[in-house]
C-alpha cells in the first residue's frame, strides 16, 4: 500500500502567490507540478481567508491497538498451532474488542506472521 503524502502548505502558499502575481492557474500548475484541480482548490481557498494547512486524513480509526499486538503476539508464541477463530475468542475474553476472523487474520499477516504445516509463526522467506 502506498500513500501519497499532502502538498506542503510552503508549496502551496508558493502556487497562491505566483497566481495572485499574475500568473495563469494553469501555468503556475505546470511550473510547481501539480493538477490545475489542486491550484485552483488552493486559491479558493486562500481567497476564503482559510489555512493552506493540509488537513488530517480520513478513514476509519484503527480497529486493534499495540496492547492487542502485544497479546497477539504472545498467544502465537504460546499457541502456535491455534485456530484464527481460537485467537479471535481469546482476544475478545482478554482486551474486550470484538473483532471479526478476517481482522484478526489481516493483523497476523501484517505482524509478520503465517501459517505453514497447521502451525502460525515468522517463517524463514528462504531454506537452505
Amino acid at each position: 500500500m502506498s500513500s501519497m503524502k499532502p502538498y506542503s502548505e510552503d508549496l502551496r502558499t508558493r502556487i497562491v502567490k505566483a497566481v495572485g502575481d499574475g500568473m495563469s492557474k494553469s501555468k503556475a500548475a505546470r511550473l510547481f507540478g501539480v493538477s490545475l484541480s489542486s491550484t485552483k482548490r488552493y486559491v479558493k481557498i486562500a481567497n476564503r481567508g482559510e489555512s493552506l494547512r493540509p488537513r488530517k486524513g480520513g478513514g476509519r480509526p484503527p480497529k486493534t491497538d499495540e496492547l492487542t499486538k502485544k497479546l497477539l503476539e504472545e498467544d502465537v508464541q504460546e499457541r502456535p498451532a491455534a485456530t484464527i477463530s481460537e485467537r479471535r475468542s481469546f482476544l475478545e475474553r482478554a482486551c474486550g474488542k470484538s473483532l471479526s476472523d478476517s481482522t484478526v487474520r489481516r493483523l497476523l499477516k501484517r505482524m509478520g506472521f503465517s501459517q505453514k504445516n497447521g502451525l502460525w509463526g515468522r517463517w524463514s522467506k528462504t531454506s537452505g
